[in-house]
């Protein structure tokens, strides 16, 4: 009966894990949207230009942080954790120093 149980448990966390990395995806393609972006990967490589940028970059970093800590209780939970944490961290240092990314697109091949 535990193992049933313990089984139950882990079957709900990773359909919660899904449910939630969906629902991630969906607003933070409805962002990119809304701000002309071509995807999500764009929005996120893009440097935040506005103070509701900045604060979505604040946002991600903050959230990925989270999930990286109770990644050390989940380990699954540390993976998924770590793409919102580089994305925010570097798109939140790039606008407090004032610096540009680089668009891979539009810089010629040396």
């Amino acid at each position: 009966m535990w193992s049933f149980l313990v089984f139950l448990g882990s079957v709900a966390a990773a359909i919660g894990i899904a449910v939630l990395a969906v629902m991630v995806s969906n607003t933070y393609r409805t962002k990119a949207e809304n701000a002309g972006h071509a995807g999500i990967m764009a929005y996120l490589r893009a440097v935040p230009c506005s103070d509701e940028d900045k604060r979505d970059a604040v946002d991600l970093t903050l959230k990925g942080l989270m999930m990286c800590l109770v990644g050390l209780v989940f380990p699954p939970l540390l993976l998924i954790g770590v793409f919102p944490l580089f994305y925010g961290a570097r798109k939140l240092l790039y606008a407090l120093m004032g610096l540009g990314l680089v668009n891979d697109a539009e810089s010629p091949d040396a």
